[in-house]
């Protein structure tokens, strides 16, 4: 299973950005797709969650300003990202829940985009 993402970059702080993150390879199910972020120095720490039912849960210092969105059918996972602040910047990595016929079910991860916000 492979993940790509893409959709980083250079923002002021304030602005918008939109990541998107698609799986692909032999899979049987996706049973939930998330994003995590690591920035300089800090450890990898969630972002948000969406189930394969919809459900979403977010940490709370993007609760009000991230919206994780899914589209089941293309197996990809969407991060709009508003009000961004300086300590938004990071590595932006996705997962995901899956399960595939020649390895049941595992964490498959993405190799992550920078999004940086300037002052």
């Amino acid at each position: 299973v492979q993940l790509q993402a893409s959709g980083g970059g250079l923002v002021q702080a304030g602005g918008s950005l939109r990541l998107s993150c698609a799986a692909s390879g032999r899979i049987n199910s996706v049973n939930s797709m998330a994003w995590y972020r690591q920035a300089p120095g800090k450890q990898r720490e969630f972002v948000a969650r969406i189930t394969n039912g919809g459900t979403t849960n977010y940490a709370d210092s993007v609760k009000g300003r991230y919206t994780i969105s899914g589209d089941n059918a293309k197996n990809t996972v969407y991060l709009q990202m508003d009000s961004l602040k300086l300590e938004d910047t990071a590595v932006y990595r996705c997962v995901a829940d899956v399960t595939t016929w020649a390895t049941g079910r595992y964490d498959a991860w993405g190799q992550g985009t920078q999004v940086t916000v300037s002052s």
